[in-house]
C-alpha cells in the first residue's frame, strides 16, 4: 500500500469519531492551521482498520499560541473536543523539520505510513509497536519507510527494524 485510503475506515471506526474528524478538520481549515490525521485514523486508512475514540492531527505551530510567561495555549478556534470527541494535537518537535513537509500536504491529508510510522516509534506506547507491525503485515512499502527514516531519523532504523522482523515472523 503506497496512499492511505480513507476507505478502509468505514464500518470500522464509529460514525461519531468520522463527523468529528471532518468537523475539527474543517475548524481547523477556517483557523488557518495546517495539518494531517494521524494516530489510529491514519493507522487504518493505511492498512490496518481498527477502532479509536479520539481524532490525532499533526499540526502546525500557528495552532498554538506561546506567551512570554512560558504558556502554550490553544490558538482561537483549534477545536479540543467534537459532540464528546477528543481531538488530540501532536506539532514538530525542535529536530523535526522534516515533519513540515508533511504538513504542506492539502490539509485533513491522511499521513502517508512513512511519516506515520516514525511517529509511531517515537511514541513509547505498546499500542504504537503493535500498530507497527500490523501496518508492516498489512502491506505498507516497507522500504519507503526505511529511505525515510535513514534520511531523518536513522536511530530508529534499528527499531523499525526489529518490527519488520517480527511482522514477518507473525506472517509466517
Amino acid at each position: 500500500m503506497t496512499k492511505p485510503d480513507p476507505s478502509l475506515l468505514r464500518d470500522i471506526v464509529p460514525p461519531k469519531v468520522l463527523d468529528a474528524l471532518r468537523l475539527s478538520s474543517d475548524a481547523l481549515t477556517r483557523s488557518g492551521v495546517r495539518h494531517i490525521v494521524i494516530g489510529g485514523l491514519a493507522v487504518g486508512a493505511n492498512g490496518y482498520p481498527r477502532a479509536t475514540r479520539d481524532v490525532d492531527f499533526l499540526v502546525g505551530g500557528e495552532a498554538f499560541d506561546r506567551h512570554p510567561s512560558g504558556l502554550v495555549t490553544l490558538r482561537a478556534g483549534v477545536p479540543f473536543q467534537v459532540n464528546g470527541v477528543a481531538v488530540d494535537f501532536l506539532s514538530p518537535e525542535s529536530g523535526e523539520e522534516f515533519l513540515e513537509e508533511a504538513l504542506a500536504a492539502p490539509p485533513g491529508s491522511i499521513a502517508e505510513a512513512p511519516t506515520l510510522i516514525y511517529l509511531k516509534l517515537k511514541s513509547p506506547r505498546a499500542k504504537d509497536r503493535a500498530d507497527i507491525i500490523e501496518l508492516i503485515k498489512g502491506g505498507i512499502d516497507v522500504d519507503a519507510c526505511r529511505a525515510y527514516l535513514k534520511k531523518h531519523a536513522s536511530d530508529f532504523i534499528a527499531m523499525f527494524e526489529e518490527h519488520v522482523s517480527r511482522a514477518q515472523a507473525e506472517q509466517d
